[in-house]
């Protein structure tokens, strides 16, 4: 199976609809807050575990009261929620523009150089390998990956003019969702290590074994 865009349906097309500018400065500095806490909270709970930071400890590492800090996050765990999503949200965004006729990859930006690189990349995998031994963070990784199966369903049913609730195209998103979650944590188990692999090419390697147990 090959992970190539479906024809699209013959009824009317999808409107493109595509950011228009910057957000509000308000908007950007509440991101560039909630990237800071999540980062204090990645270094302290690679440090001390999450039992062993408080909110208290996080709040005062961003600089902000733990008052504040609840405005951002409803728990301590969930403060490292903008490291985990970041990668998702360009990927759906890609997935928006994805024209038919080209491969996922090339669509997913997989193809180049600087693929997958942020200046975080080395948070997000001490982060990504902490979700594999704190349940709380698990919790959060898992839930942030149902969230992207869900867009990923919305996007795939409004091309193919299906419905996203489709047993189809639910496991079609599911199988794209999984792959490619499994290929983040298996690129943050290796990440640092000599010869690690860059993350553009586990992430096609999951997709193609995804593509190969799942023939059409």
């Amino acid at each position: 199976m090959e992970f190539t865009p479906p024809a699209a349906a013959p009824s009317a097309p999808r409107p493109v609809v595509r950011r228009t500018g910057r957000p509000p400065l308000t908007e950007r500095r509440k991101a560039a807050t909630r990237l800071d806490i999540s980062r204090q909270a990645v270094r302290l709970f690679a440090a001390h575990g999450v039992a062993g930071t408080s909110a208290d400890e996080i709040a005062a590492a961003a600089g902000l009261s733990t008052r504040t800090l609840w405005r951002y996050f409803p728990s301590k765990e969930e403060c490292v929620r903008p490291l985990l999503t970041t990668g998702l949200e360009d990927i759906v965004e890609r997935l928006r523009d994805w024209p038919p006729g080209v491969p996922l990859t090339e669509a997913l930006g997989l193809d180049a150089d600087d693929a997958g690189r942020t200046s975080d990349s080395v948070e997000v995998a001490q982060l990504v390998r902490l979700t594999g031994d704190e349940p709380g963070l698990r919790a959060v990784w898992l839930q942030i990956h149902s969230e992207a199966a869900d867009a990923f369903a919305a996007i795939l049913a409004e091309r193919e003019g299906r419905d996203a609730a489709d047993l189809a195209v639910r496991v079609r998103a599911g199988t794209l969702n999984v792959a490619l979650r499994i290929a983040v944590e298996e690129w943050a188990r290796h990440a640092g290590a000599p010869g690690a692999p860059a993350l553009r090419h586990v992430m096609r390697a999951a997709l193609a074994h995804a593509a190969a147990v799942l023939p059409d």
